[in-house]
């Protein structure tokens, strides 16, 4: 998982991208964030704030082992500079609505004139056609018109539920890492470089992969099994603790199921696993009253790991939890000044070891003429200066 070897132009901003060429970086490619001169990254200056840093927790989250280059890709200079930048690059990652590269002089077949082996992706909602490509779009809009949101129900089930998480943005960005690190393989071949689209739209939909026969068998499926969300089954639920948190129970197959009755001293609801209707309400309220009889932490103690259970944690649990840190997954970033904070680690292993930090985000135009001077000359760099598009 070396792509040391690799250059990548990041265009991208706030969450989707960023996060994607994270874990390029976190992989070792050299991560080049190019950022506007006046602004950069909209997440620098979300709040909270990290000190001594010029920027918010959101950035420093998403942005460690990436470098920072200011350029106005609006001035001819700046569109100059950038395509003499990606004469040498191996990737372009780019997040503006479909058509902006284009009208700026850095697109696909912009950047082909001077780098025919150019590995360029371009993330956006819905993709770069299609009647919605032009729509102005977030995350819940993604997952919207994907059907997650439709089955993602509060517990009460009368209307869906907004996920705790930006499904569509991170998944599109893991999305995105991974159509790269594939397009690379494919040069490395001898087949070239190419274009990638990837809608995040897209990318939710294919989650559902796994239940998509249902539409496809639609009329042939009684009216109760035509939704996802009519999988939800009494062996397939959340149920309430003592405490007032909250288990997850998945004993789907046979054997499991009965392990659990049998640890719950119920074996009287053997053959309600999946049972619909009247019937499995009353094996849900059974069950439900079992939960009630114990807290979270107690339950947790009690079933063994033959059960299909595992606790609802709060978020700010999630990351003490003993099986997340067994894993290294919780990390330790040096912001500088002798202050640091934790963060989430690169969420795969390696024989040969993954150094997720070797650096912290990058100071807002921290390596622009590191980066530029490898390209152009201290007279192109003046003139950039002096045109206030560095």
């Amino acid at each position: 998982m070396d792509l040391s070897d690799y250059a990548v132009l990041d265009l991208t901003w706030l969450l989707p991208g960023p996060y994607g060429t994270m874990l390029l970086g976190d992989m070792g490619a050299e991560v080049v964030k190019i950022e506007e001169p006046t602004r950069g990254d909209y997440a620098r200056w979300l709040e909270p704030e990290v000190e001594p840093t010029d920027s918010g927790a959101l950035f420093h989250a998403v942005n460690r082992n990436k470098k920072s280059v200011t350029l106005d890709l609006k001035s001819d200079a700046g569109r100059e500079a950038f395509l003499d930048l990606a004469a040498e690059a191996d990737v372009i990652f780019e997040q503006f609505r479909p058509g902006v590269v284009d009208r700026l002089g850095i697109g696909y077949e912009d950047v082909r004139e001077v780098n025919e082996e150019i590995v360029y992706c371009s993330l956006s909602g819905y993709g770069q056609d299609g009647p919605y490509s032009d729509r102005v779009g977030h995350d819940i809009n993604y997952v919207g018109l994907a059907g997650l949101l439709r089955d993602t129900v509060s517990k009460d089930g009368e209307y869906p539920a907004v996920p705790a998480y930006q499904i569509g943005d991170k998944v599109g960005g893991m999305f995105c890492a991974f159509a790269i690190v594939s397009a690379l393989l494919d040069r490395e071949a001898g087949n070239g470089g190419q274009y990638l689209d990837v809608s995040m739209t897209d990318v939710v939909a294919s989650l559902g992969t796994g239940q998509s026969w249902r539409a496809f068998m639609r009329e042939e499926l009684p009216e109760a099994e035509r939704s996802p969300a009519g999988m939800n089954a009494p062996c397939y639920d959340v149920y309430e603790t003592k405490d007032g948190e909250y288990v997850t129970i998945a004993a789907r197959e046979e054997k499991f199921w009965e392990q659990l009755l049998e640890e719950l001293g119920r074996e009287d609801l053997s053959e309600y696993a999946f049972a619909r209707g009247e019937d499995g309400e009353y094996a849900r309220a059974e069950l439900q009253s079992e939960f009630e009889k114990r807290t979270r932490e107690e339950w947790e103690e009690r079933l063994s790991d033959e059960t299909m259970f595992a606790p609802v944690n709060r978020f700010h649990e999630v990351y003490e939890h003993p099986q997340i840190r067994a894993r290294e997954m919780v990390r330790e970033m040096d912001v500088g000044d002798g202050e640091s904070f934790e963060y989430v680690g690169f969420p795969a292993k390696s024989s040969r070891g993954i150094e997720d930090m070797r650096s912290p985000a990058p100071e807002f135009g921290e390596h622009t003429e590191e980066v530029l001077s490898r390209v152009l000359s201290e007279e192109r760099l003046a003139e950039l200066r002096e045109d206030d598009a560095v």
